[in-house]
């Protein structure tokens, strides 16, 4: 699997580490594992006091205390990874730092998941990201409310600043209009302001007067035309 950078400002986004999966082969000498612990223990019981011998009760305590702390990393380990894995198709944002120290926001749809070295990591547009940095989870129906409002505005903005400006050139474009929005559900109407909807009421009642303004100059226009043919 190969692991890609971010770049903003030409500047490396420091996202979950290319150095953290380059190390992850490297035994982490921090943690105490098993094989450590038991290492310990038989160096307890070689080296202890022979006129005061530590009890079998107090190995297999101290055995007993150390798989239950291990069972409990393991299970933390688990939900983490649970937890990460809800997560896959979704559009998440993510708070992450750059070389210089400053924070920013990055959204996008999580591809996978990966754990290594005790911790989960989401895939964003090919670079990797920490679990812990993710601060938010959007709804797929928000986003899609928010891209067709965000689609209809444009659209809009491209429309003459008043109806009195507009032409039948306009008419394909509000004919559009009318139908992503008589097509949105009650909630995807929701983000479209009230004012904006007037508007483009007026645009369309602007368009239908133009439209009868046209028809009865081709009727007017023909009836000459048949008037001079008579004579």
């Amino acid at each position: 699997m190969s692991v890609t950078a971010k770049i903003e400002d030409g500047k490396v986004v420091q996202s979950a580490s290319a150095t953290s999966l380059a190390n992850s082969t490297v035994k982490d000498k921090s943690t105490l594992d098993k094989d450590a612990f038991l290492g310990l223990l038989v160096a307890q019981m070689k080296y202890q006091d022979p006129l005061e011998p530590t009890s079998n009760t107090e190995f297999v305590a101290q055995y007993a205390q150390f798989s239950s702390l291990e069972q409990m990393q393991n299970m933390s380990a688990t939900l983490e990874l649970s937890r990460a894995s809800t997560l896959v198709g979704q559009i998440v944002s993510v708070n992450t730092k750059n070389s210089s120290g400053q924070t920013t926001q990055i959204q996008g749809k999580v591809d996978y998941i990966i754990y290594e070295n005790n911790k989960a990591y989401v895939s964003i547009g090919d670079a990797l990201y920490s679990l812990n940095d993710v601060y938010g989870v959007a709804d797929q129906e928000y986003l899609k409310a928010y891209d067709l409002a965000t689609n209809f505005m444009v659209k809009m903005a491209k429309l003459p600043s008043s109806k009195e400006k507009l032409t039948l050139d306009n008419k394909t474009a509000i004919d559009e209009l009318n139908e992503i929005y008589n097509g949105m559900s009650d909630y995807q109407k929701s983000f479209i302001s009230s004012a904006t909807v007037t508007t483009l009421k007026g645009y369309t009642e602007r368009i239908a007067e133009l439209v009868k303004e046209q028809e009865a100059n081709n009727a007017a226009s023909n009836n000459g035309g048949d008037s001079d043919g008579g004579n």
